[in-house]
């Protein structure tokens, strides 16, 4: 292709009123190269990561391609430890902002504005990538002009960096939500379209933002479902970031912790309040967003009632919606196991129940119940122990 010659493809973006955009899908002109325009724009975000965040940066310079077209931005989002002092010694490759402690939401409100890219790739400042993830992430980009987002399988690490599971789809999936069937999917999927696994186009997040900024977790949520009901996302079935699990994790843990329980409870509550009417706006149907959200309802009861307590006879309404979700099509030894399980929500204090069903998963004791079946999928997700 001769020099300055370009190829553009139309992506339909709705909002207030739809507005059709061109986005460029092959070599850019001198044009945009004099505007500054780059292809790609890693964002990562960080908060007191000074044991990680070298990592972090180093695996996206250590990619298996050109970074001469990619700009990094990093968002300090208040950090109290060493963690701006490492940044700046990437200087000036890494750009850092720094801002005030106000959670997820504020640092990509912060950091996507300042992005020049035509795709922003997100990083947490915990995890680190695989070195050929953005280049597998741009030939998607580019292979299919009229998705908006793209996501990849996963890595599952110790604070170490020794890797623990690997976890991905069994095959490429795309997800849209033109039906009660592609929420279902989009749904179980979702995992594979969290920050460090995201990227999306920046025309897409331009009419996504502001996020609100009380998604101090989960931020990344709220931008591939809108980013989804907008152009649709594609999800690779390769394993190219690596999500690390650690004490200071704010999303994932462990054990038990009623501080992080509740903070998670609370970010779910902001999502169901403000997810539903900006998919409505967007033309997405009402049983769409009922499906879509059900399972995070669910989420969202099972901890209030964990930590705050409640009826029995709402636990054995919650479970039950639950057992209906996982368990569309069913076993008698399944219906019969969880009869026996709906029985004691309606025997026990909630918060006693939940303290058991934690003893439960934590001893490893549910993996008795595969004699009465598995949940039905519309997605096959491959977990396995990494090759040593």
């Amino acid at each position: 292709m001769a020099t300055g010659a370009c190829t553009c493809t139309v992506l339909r973006v709705q909002n207030d009123e739809e507005k059709v955009c061109s986005i460029l899908v092959d070599e850019r002109s001198e044009t945009d190269l004099e505007r500054g325009v780059l292809r790609i724009s890693v964002l990562i975000d960080t908060y007191n990561h000074e044991q990680f965040i070298e990592q972090a940066i180093r695996s996206v310079l250590e990619q298996d391609m050109s970074m001469a077209d990619v700009e990094i931005i990093v968002v300090d989002d208040g950090s109290t430890d060493r963690t701006p002092e490492i940044i700046r010694g990437f200087e000036p490759r890494v750009r850092l902002l720094r801002k005030p402690n106000g959670g997820q939401a504020s640092a990509f409100n912060a950091g996507i504005p300042e992005c020049r890219g035509e795709i922003i790739a997100f990083l947490d400042g915990d995890d680190w990538w695989e070195k050929d993830r953005l280049r597998t992430v741009l030939r998607e980009f580019e292979a299919n002009p009229e998705i908006g987002a793209v996501g990849n399988g996963l890595f599952e690490v110790d604070t170490q960096g020794k890797k623990l599971f690997v976890n991905a789809p069994d095959r490429v999936y795309q997800c849209f939500l033109h039906n009660v069937a592609e929420a279902m999917c989009f749904w179980e999927l979702m995992s594979f379209l969290g920050t460090s696994r995201l990227a999306i186009r920046k025309i897409v997040l331009e009419n996504i933002l502001p996020i609100p900024e009380d998604l101090v977790i989960e931020a990344d949520e709220y931008l591939a479902t809108l980013a989804v009901a907008i152009s649709g996302a594609i999800v690779i079935p390769r394993a190219l970031t690596d999500y690390r699990y650690h004490p200071g994790n704010l999303f994932q843990y462990s054990t038990f912790d009623r501080e992080k329980t509740r903070r998670k409870m609370k970010v779910f509550e902001v999502l169901l309040r403000e997810l539903p009417p900006k998919l409505r706006d967007r033309n997405i149907a009402d049983d769409v967003i009922e499906t879509l959200f059900l399972g995070r309802r669910v989420d969202t009861e099972r901890m209030r009632l964990s930590l705050d307590g409640g009826s029995p006879l709402r636990t054995f309404t919650v479970e039950r919606t639950a057992y209906q979700i996982a368990y569309p099509r069913t076993t008698w030894r399944r219906h019969l196991f969880q009869s026996l399980v709906l029985a004691q929500t309606l025997l026990l204090p909630p918060r006693v129940f939940y303290r058991l069903r934690r003893c439960y998963a934590d001893h490893g004791i549910s993996k008795f119940r595969a004699w009465a079946g598995v949940p039905v999928s519309e997605v096959r997700v491959v977990a396995r122990r990494p090759a040593t």
